[in-house]
């Protein structure tokens, strides 16, 4: 069902009833339940007072203990001030618990992972970052959640440098991780090497930048992002600090103009920004094009439209169509691998290898509405943990304990 706007006017309750996404949601989707019963006097004085105390003192002379004693090793923090939700943009806190709740579910259901969502009432990026460090003691990572750009890279940033667990902003990492792995079955497909793709990106935001960088990282040589306002350019005198990086580090080619001009000759079209691309703007695009219009609920190119127009491969950010670019074939095996090897931090060597993964699970029966493998393929999430594991191990950012564990 697509996304309604949002409305100031309360929803009246006869409206609720008639759709069925809310009985779905009432009193929440998720849940505490314990690992232990305690059933006993016996087992109360050791899941509680004084057992509890003998544990406590050992991890206050050892807290590295905290993930053999705790649930640190298996919890998450979500974290979200509700000002990038989905489709719906600056919501607030309240309303994005929904999104934060169903995160906290897919993260439970695809990784075996424990989450809790916070949704904090601030947008000062200090005060997020204060509150997330005072509380991540009990956590062994951090995933951050529809934070508008372009507060989500000095969030992950600052966070990244006071915590020594992972931080990871899944509407960065995540959509490019999936993105790079459907890129490169897509060329496959279509006989290309992704050194040889010429690939236009509408939207610099914080997908934008995070596909950008990762497809320049697995050897993507010719890479175009544009705005609103057309090609990012170094000599366009309104950039932001972060658009004026992104354009530093592509458009080899000296591209310029608008979003169509950019796309006449380009391989590989991918939306992240919404808006309408033209199907005339798609039919210029080289012979066997490739449309990944991911804004949602609206693609920037319907895939009727973009098939009309010649595309041999398409996908979308929605599950409706065929090769949904979907990020939780990524974050619960991204999440699940760092926390079994008890890694430090996420590195560009585990997203990519994650995208690896991916994108291996169907190169054995790629077709054109198959690049990327199902979320309920029963091999997703293991696949992607192994990967992420051995690549946090040869990076060497796993706690020295931890070295030798193996995945679950």
């Amino acid at each position: 069902m697509p996304l309604a706007p949002a409305s100031s006017e309360p929803v009246p309750a006869s409206h609720l009833d008639d759709d069925p996404a809310f009985p779905l949601h009432r009193g929440g989707k998720i849940e505490i339940r314990p690992t232990v019963r305690v059933r006993d006097n016996a087992g109360l004085a050791l899941a509680y007072t004084p057992g509890v105390g003998r544990v406590s003192q050992a991890l206050a002379l050892d807290p590295e203990l905290a993930f053999d004693y705790t649930w640190k090793s298996n919890a998450i923090l979500i974290v979200t001030d509700g000002t990038a939700v989905l489709g719906l943009g600056d919501i607030g806190p309240i309303a994005a618990l929904p999104v934060m709740e169903g995160k906290s579910l897919l993260f439970k259901e695809f990784g075996g992972i424990d989450c809790v969502p916070i949704c904090l009432d601030t947008q000062d990026v200090d005060e997020i970052v204060d509150t997330v460090v005072r509380i991540a003691p009990a956590y062994g990572g951090i995933n951050l959640e529809d934070i508008s750009s372009p507060r989500c890279f000095d969030i992950e940033e600052k966070l990244q440098a006071r915590l020594d667990i992972p931080v990871f902003h899944d509407d960065q990492h995540g959509t490019a991780v999936v993105a790079t792995a459907a890129l490169t079955n897509a060329a496959r497909l279509t006989g290309r090497a992704l050194a040889d793709l010429r690939v236009v990106i509408s939207g610099a935001g914080a997908a934008g930048v995070a596909i950008t960088d990762m497809l320049l990282a697995v050897g993507v040589r010719e890479v175009i992002v544009c705005d609103r306002l057309g090609v990012l350019d170094p000599a366009r005198g309104d950039l932001t600090p972060v658009k004026a990086r992104l354009a530093a580090r592509t458009n080899s080619s000296g591209a310029t103009g608008s979003l169509e001009d950019a796309l006449v000759g380009a391989d590989v079209f991918i939306g992240v920004s919404g808006g309408t691309v033209a199907q005339s703007a798609i039919a210029a695009m080289a012979p066997l094009s490739i449309v990944f219009s991911l804004a949602n609920p609206d693609p920037e190119v319907h895939p009727e439209v973009a098939r009309a127009a010649g595309a041999a491969v398409i996908a979308t950010g929605r599950s409706d169509f065929p090769n949904q670019i979907n990020n939780v074939l990524a974050f619960p095996g991204i999440f699940r691998g760092a926390l079994d090897v008890r890694a430090t931090r996420i590195t560009e060597g585990m997203k990519l290898a994650a995208a690896e993964a991916i994108a291996g699970l169907v190169v054995a029966d790629l077709t054109a509405e198959r690049i990327v493998p199902d979320p309920f393929d029963p091999r997703l999430s293991a696949t992607v943990a192994a990967a992420v594991s051995a690549a946090a191990v040869r990076d060497g950012v796993v706690r020295p304990r931890a070295a030798g564990r193996v995945a679950r």
